[in-house]
């Protein structure tokens, strides 16, 4: 755990008392603090007296009287679409709103690094697709090379419960909008931004808001080097912003489909090679194609971004190349689960919006499609000029046939549950196939989570390949 500095002796909230929630509770008391916690959610209360923390309701007046701060977990709006009330309590009464992320930074750096010989360092990955990809494989690398490691954030433990830092060890974090949104402080050392795609708009009062959230990262703190993907507006916009001029190394660009050029520090991957350029020279060549984890474009992005932020590390690009090799994947991103007849069956039950499940239906070819749940705001245009390697759509869902009605002529079938579609689509594919689950569409309305949905997915091909 990580003691947080800072507030020994003071009296500091929480709200919202799941897994960061909790997590900041207990860091806070092992820093000296008093934490007072709050939950509109009895069970969450109940948990909390079990662990022996004082509870207030901070909705009552004069709540924060003694309160130096107020810790709120990411998923509770301070904003958009409506400030949480707790939170408008503590602007009211002047106390500072912060979160565990902020915590964290605040806190990493103690005085046993004087007597380190290379100090440890940050790498924190934002963006609205494939940075929990790139995070894991950024982790999974310094583990191949055996550099000490951590991974958390959005991603494996809360960035409070990892273990304090030791000589030379690298901290991964991935790092949402939510979670970047709030944080007074933010000072990686290597900043990643992968793309930019909407989501998550309600919460963030709109695409520019979103953006917002996201290049606080790099505004903040002002990390070191910067890895920053321009495959979109946003994204040049915001390597522009960083650069002092041509050949500032300290911003490196990455591209999956583009070539790019210059004087800088670029790394892209076009037709399956990734490619890193430097001063004007190519330096590094490696071939994609052959990466069985990293399928599609979509993942050669992931790889140009953990390439790029492990070469800042000092890292010699055979030794990247020979970890991608290893790499073995994420569970429900790109996931192949089995081979049965010669029918391959992927589970990407992350691709939760367009975007993503665009990219999830370009990697693969001959695809029987499983997809719907509840729809995202900007409808399923974005999609049909990505269709053109699916064979048949097998929609789920509550609201199925909503969904498929958006899908032009491609052939449908609604099969609303999972087993269904999943029965469904294992009869009619032929071998060369590929049943892929990529739903562009949250869980929430036949699931808990995108990881229950791809469990089920998984089972259900597990059923088949018993027989």
């Amino acid at each position: 755990m990580i003691p947080v500095q800072g507030y020994s002796g003071a009296h500091v909230a929480v709200l919202g008392l799941g897994r960061s929630g909790l997590s900041a509770a207990k860091a806070l008391r092992e820093g000296g603090a008093t934490p007072i916690l709050w939950d509109d959610n009895a069970e969450a209360r109940e948990r909390a007296e079990g662990e022996r923390f004082e509870l207030r309701d901070l909705t009552k007046q004069g709540a924060f009287e003694d309160i130096a701060a107020l810790i709120v977990s990411p998923g509770i709006p301070h904003l958009y679409p409506a400030p949480n009330k707790t939170i408008a309590a503590a602007w009211a009464a002047g106390v500072p709103v912060d979160n565990d992320i902020s915590l964290f930074f605040q806190s990493f750096a103690t005085r046993d690094w004087e007597s380190f010989d290379q100090m440890p360092k940050v790498i924190a990955v934002t963006g609205s697709n494939g940075k929990s990809t790139t995070s894991a494989l950024i982790h999974h690398i310094l583990e191949e090379v055996n550099r000490p490691t951590q991974l958390a954030g959005n991603i494996g433990r809360g960035v409070l419960d990892i273990e304090p830092a030791i000589d030379g060890e690298v901290v991964v974090l991935e790092l949402s909008s939510y979670q970047t949104d709030l944080a007074r402080n933010l000072t990686p050392d290597v900043a990643v931004f992968t793309n930019l795609s909407p989501d998550h708009l309600d919460r963030h009062g709109g695409f520019g808001g979103y953006f917002a959230a996201k290049r606080r990262l790099f505004a903040e703190g002002g990390p070191d080097r910067a890895v920053i993907g321009v495959d979109e507006p946003e994204g040049q916009y915001l390597a522009n912003q960083l650069s002092g001029g041509n050949g500032d190394d300290r911003v490196i660009q990455i591209s999956s489909g583009t070539k790019l050029s210059g004087p800088g520090w670029n790394v892209f991957a076009k037709k399956g090679f990734l490619a890193e350029w430097r001063k004007g020279r190519q330096v590094a060549n490696i071939d994609l194609r052959a990466v069985p984890g990293l399928p599609g474009a979509h993942n050669h992005q992931n790889a140009c971004a953990a390439y790029a932020a492990c070469r800042t590390l000092g890292l010699a690009p055979r030794v990247i190349e020979k970890a991608f090799h290893s790499f073995g994947g994420l569970p429900h991103r790109s996931q192949r689960l089995a081979e049965i007849g010669g029918v391959s069956y992927v589970n990407d039950s992350k691709a939760t919006n367009v975007d993503s499940a665009a990219k999830a239906l370009q990697a693969f070819k001959n695809v029987r499609w499983i997809c719907g749940g509840l729809e995202k705001e900007g409808g399923l245009d974005g999609l049909l000029p990505h269709l053109g390697d699916v064979k048949k759509a097998y929609v789920i869902g509550r609201e199925a046939q909503a969904f498929a009605l958006q899908l032009g002529d491609l052939p449908c079938e609604i099969c609303t549950s999972m087993d269904v579609a999943v029965a469904k689509a294992a009869e009619e594919a032929e071998s060369g196939d590929t049943v892929l689950l990529a739903p562009a569409a949250a869980s929430f309305d036949q699931y808990d989570s995108f990881e229950k949905r791809g469990e089920d997915f998984a089972a259900q091909v597990a059923r088949i390949s018993a027989g």
